[in-house]
């Protein structure tokens, strides 16, 4: 399989953090992107939950596609079979998306569905497939998948359940999940997605993951810019 140039350019720029849109001022999402792009954010992610693979409803295509931001967009699928829709996200402009193991009875093909389309925002920058487990979904699942992956998110929380705190045993699968892909000789990203605060990013930050979600711990609704910024030096540093 060709490497794909977007592998690489995240790679040299881990580790990151891939903040959540959701918990923004969505009546004012422009000035919200806005402010990431200032400092100095190189992902945002997008939560899609239909209420039913999750409690949870949020957005879908045509939210993601009118986000207008030089960010790539890092779209995260907690919907009930998401093999057909995928072509919707991919023309919605997603450059990473990512699947719940769960949610999917051929998660393999969809993998190489995936793997066949195009970037609607560069032809040439490919687009990075994961799978994100849940936190009782045992690591053995990635073994078959290996081969079609760019990325592997663990959640430290349940999905759909706001408040969650960060599950400690994260840390331990973490340290698994990256011992059997170093094994596999495999350059595949590893994210941490759930839970992730002010308080806790320095801790889940020495953890050394690729990638590092978080939401609401950049939008509080007081000083986002200064919380990304915050986050990023933690991570970076």
């Amino acid at each position: 399989m060709q490497k794909k140039p977007l592998l690489d350019e995240l790679r040299r720029a881990c580790p990151l953090i891939s903040v959540g849109i959701l918990t923004a001022d969505l009546m004012s999402p422009g000035s919200e992107l806005k402010l990431m792009e200032d400092a100095g954010v190189k992902l945002l992610h997008v939560d899609v939950m239909d209420g039913c693979f999750c409690p949870m409803m949020t957005v879908g295509p045509g939210f993601i596609k009118a986000m207008k931001t030089s960010l790539l967009k890092d779209v995260h699928l907690l919907i009930n079979e998401p093999l057909n829709k995928l072509e919707d996200y991919v023309a919605a402009g997603a450059d990473m998306i990512t699947v719940q193991v769960e949610s999917c009875r051929h998660i393999h093909r969809l993998l190489q569905v995936l793997a066949d389309m195009t970037n609607a925002n560069d032809p040439n920058r490919g687009i990075l497939r994961g799978i994100a487990l849940n936190p009782g979904t045992p690591l053995e699942v990635i073994n078959p998948l290996i081969d079609e992956l760019e990325m592997v998110f663990l959640l430290a929380v349940n999905p759909g359940w706001r408040g969650q705190k960060f599950i400690p045993s994260t840390q331990t699968r973490l340290g698994q999940l990256k011992r059997r892909i170093r094994d596999a000789k495999k350059d595949v990203l590893v994210g941490i997605d759930g839970g992730i605060t002010r308080h806790n990013i320095a801790d889940v930050a020495r953890m050394q993951a690729d990638i590092i979600v978080t939401g609401s711990a950049v939008f509080d609704g007081k000083t986002p810019l200064e919380n990304a910024k915050f986050m990023i030096s933690t991570v970076t540093n």
